[in-house]
């Protein structure tokens, strides 16, 4: 029988409450335990003791977080916070072997000219272009999605196994996916003999294939330019950053890596400077067609599927930028000298689509400290729109930080000595304000070791003027040049507003000098210049009258010597009885309209105040001519009605005096018509030169107090350091004097330096 099976046997107390009626049975829980205090405490000390550990480690953090040392505390953070410091990379610059090229098939191969690529697909038609440049070597280097069998004749081709092979030291941080692997591309070229690398896309035509046409490619020797570069000027010290698109004709558009705050400034210069060339070791190209944009340009301007063929101006001269003030330079259209070969450092650590743009900023920060600049260049390519999507995603860190990171390359410092301490100790600085991380400063320090290594000479450092006063800038250093507007189909709503701007000052200049009549006098070929001339002012006075030495029925030219011009005015003047008044001016003088609109139409204007137009001579010193014009004078004076002879005598006290004024330009309002026409007649035939009669004429129909001064600023040389040069010229003034303009050129040039105070002009051209 199993143990199971067996019953047990029954207590007394069992059987009697089973006899027991049912309402007689008793409660049916257990009997109740004892309450007693000890024996509570013994069932239930477990948890007692665990409430008061609680409680008492809750207290003693309390306490040592605000009463007691928090040092005993603190030693957690600062233990968590040194494991997360980055550490600096300490480089032994004398210890690094060399490294020559020993497995590739190009180990004996040296050229000094490099085109290096970034290939993931099969060879572009660009590419192939690429390769026919004459006197330049294409280097393309593969990644993970590059072609097994890539091959194009003519070009240098490393897949990512040669790659792995070259035993270079930034192999270890380099993307297998990426374009950033340019880098050993740009190492092999220096391994290789590199004095210049053109960094270039696949999708890029080199414009008549030739890069010595647009890019400065010899800074010294025979092939050198020596020239002077425009740059912009240092006048605001506030401003860092520049959209050079608006310098080359597209103000609507802003290159990718300008920083968004900054895409609404798209007025034009007000002046630029010059440097001397052969510095320019960073050089940026602009590519038509598609140019270096971002995705939210890409995205906001574009039509449909239309793909973006935008074009700048090629003859726009290319533009240095001064130390203090940045551009985004990007990997696709930029040409490095060998002074610069260390700024071509593509960092890993942050996207794709700001690593270039982040190492332009950050080599242009650096190139101050050799002496060098970035210039930018017209367009050297012609990028074609693939219509494909811009990541927006991948460009975060240009729009979150790069705002952030001029500010920051502008105000930091080093006290190194030499450049590739420097350069380590910027990159862990930038690492350290989360513009990119640790990695980026290890990937520097075998960038700067690799360098040494295939043979790279670190250059020199140069002082550095940042932080020295800067020179002021005097008007003979202030050069001009304003940027044509080209047609857009994508215009933004900024442009359109300026656009409409534009067309009111139009119609504000032609309500004010709408009613009128300009008088010219053309000293020149008028043949060659009278349409010019009315096509330039006709579209803001009135009507146009030319006049010159010789008559030209055909171009509407009339006949009038300058040296008694005067004499003629009158007849003008009677052939226009509803005028509001007669502004004559001569060609060699140029008339800035928009300056003019405070000028007071009832008064009479002259250059009285301007003292190498307006002069007093002493007849009793100076030659026969001066005495029989001032004999001549003092005759009309004394034939003179009282309130003319009144008013002359008012000013010009003394008989032996003479008041002579070149009369480039005068203004005469209707109301003194009348009495210009009585003076000409006392006049007579007496042959008073003009240069007198004028002055004498405005002297005796007002006091020289009552004349309007709106031509006291104008810009006044009798003998200027180089005639037309843009050096003399500026918008700012009501009149610049003197000026040529013999041939359509000429007047072309003309036209586009007077396009900054009337953009509209640069239509015209």
């Amino acid at each position: 029988m199993l143990v199971q099976d067996r019953a047990a046997p029954k207590s007394p107390k069992q059987s009697q409450i089973r006899t027991l009626p049912t309402t007689l049975r008793p409660n049916r829980f257990s009997e109740s335990k004892s309450l007693d205090f000890s024996t509570w405490l013994s069932d239930n000390l477990y948890k007692i003791i665990s409430i008061l550990l609680l409680i008492a480690t809750v207290a003693a953090l309390y306490f040592l977080r605000n009463v007691g040392d928090t040092a005993a505390l603190l030693c957690f953070e600062k233990e968590a916070e040194a494991l997360e410091k980055i550490q600096f990379p300490h480089v032994n610059w004398n210890s690094i072997p060399p490294n020559s090229d020993k497995s590739s098939p190009y180990a004996n191969f040296r050229s000094e000219r490099w085109i290096v690529v970034s290939v993931s697909n099969y060879p572009t038609d660009s590419l192939r272009k690429l390769v026919k440049i004459k006197g330049w070597q294409v280097l393309a280097i593969g990644n993970s999605q590059t072609p097994s069998d890539w091959s194009l004749k003519g070009a240098i081709f490393l897949s990512l196994e040669q790659q792995a092979k070259l035993d270079f030291r930034v192999l270890d941080y380099l993307p297998y996916e990426s374009f950033v692997r340019k880098t050993v591309g740009y190492l092999f070229a220096i391994q290789h003999g590199a004095k210049k690398i053109f960094d270039a896309d696949d999708r890029g035509d080199v414009i008549d294939g030739d890069l010595g046409k647009h890019f400065d490619v010899e800074l010294i020797g025979e092939g050198a330019r020596q020239e002077t570069i425009l740059q912009y000027s240092h006048e605001n010290p506030n401003r860092t950053v520049v959209n050079p698109y608006i310098h080359f004709g597209q103000r609507s558009v802003w290159p990718r890596g300008l920083p968004l705050e900054n895409v609404g400034e798209v007025g034009h210069e007000e002046f630029y400077t010059e440097v001397f060339s052969g510095k320019q070791f960073i050089q940026q190209g602009i590519s038509n067609g598609l140019p270096d944009v971002d995705s939210v340009f890409y995205f906001t301007r574009k039509s449909g599927l239309e793909a973006f063929d935008i074009r700048f101006d090629e003859h726009a001269p290319k533009v240095a930028l001064p130390q203090g003030m940045m551009v985004p330079v990007n990997s696709f259209n930029t040409i490095y000298h060998s002074s610069a070969f260390w700024a071509l450092m593509l960092p890993v650590s942050i996207s794709s689509m700001a690593s270039d743009v982040l190492r332009g900023y950050w080599g242009q920060r650096l190139l101050w400290e050799i002496g060098g600049y970035v210039v930018v260049y017209p367009p050297t390519v012609h990028r074609y729109d693939r219509i494909e999507a811009y990541p927006f995603s991948e460009e975060k860190d240009l729009h979150v930080n790069v705002g952030r990171l001029i500010k920051f390359l502008i105000s930091w410092r080093s006290n190194k000595h030499r450049l590739f301490e420097k350069i380590l100790e910027l990159s862990y600085a930038m690492a350290e304000e989360g513009f990119w991380t640790e990695k980026d400063v290890k990937f520097t320090a075998a960038w700067l070791q690799d360098l040494v290594a295939v043979g790279y000479q670190q250059p020199r450092l140069m002082s550095f003027e940042l932080d020295r006063p800067r020179a002021s800038i005097g008007h003979g250093d202030r050069k001009e040049f304003f940027p044509r507007k080209l047609p857009s189909v994508h215009l933004g709503v900024e442009e359109t507003g300026t656009v409409s701007y534009e067309i009111g000052n139009l119609i504000r200049w032609r309500k004010y000098f709408g009613n009128v009549v300009l008088i010219m006098f053309c000293s020149g070929p008028v043949e060659r210049t009278a349409l010019e001339w009315r096509l330039l002012y006709g579209r803001i006075f009135k009507t146009v009258v030319i006049l010159s030495g010789q008559k030209n029925p055909d171009l509407a030219v009339e006949e009038g010597q300058l040296d008694r011009l005067y004499k003629d005015l009158p007849k003008i003047f009677d052939r226009f009885t509803s005028a509001e008044g007669f502004l004559f001016l001569q060609d060699d003088t140029i008339l800035n309209y928009w300056n003019l609109l405070e000028g007071d139409k009832t008064k009479l204007w002259i250059t009285n105040k301007v003292s190498e137009s307006w002069t007093t001579v002493s007849t009793n010193d100076n030659s026969d001519w001066f005495s029989k014009q001032a004999a001549m004078v003092n005759n009309i004076v004394s034939t003179m009605p009282a309130h003319f002879q009144v008013s002359y005598k008012e000013t010009v006290k003394s008989g032996q005096s003479l008041t002579i004024c070149n009369s480039e330009v005068f203004y005469i309002p209707r109301h003194f018509v009348a009495d210009f026409a009585d003076l000409v007649n006392l006049v007579g035939n007496q042959e008073v030169h003009q240069k007198v009669a004028i002055p004498l004429f405005f002297l005796s129909m007002d006091s020289p107090q009552n004349f309007d001064s709106v031509l006291s600023t104008m810009i006044y040389k009798q003998t200027p350091p180089s005639m037309n040069s843009s050096s003399l010229y500026s918008s700012k003034v009501p009149a610049v004097h003197p000026w040529s303009v013999s041939s359509e050129q000429e007047f072309i040039n003309l036209i586009r330096l007077m396009g900054y105070g009337d953009p509209l002009l640069t239509e015209l051209v």
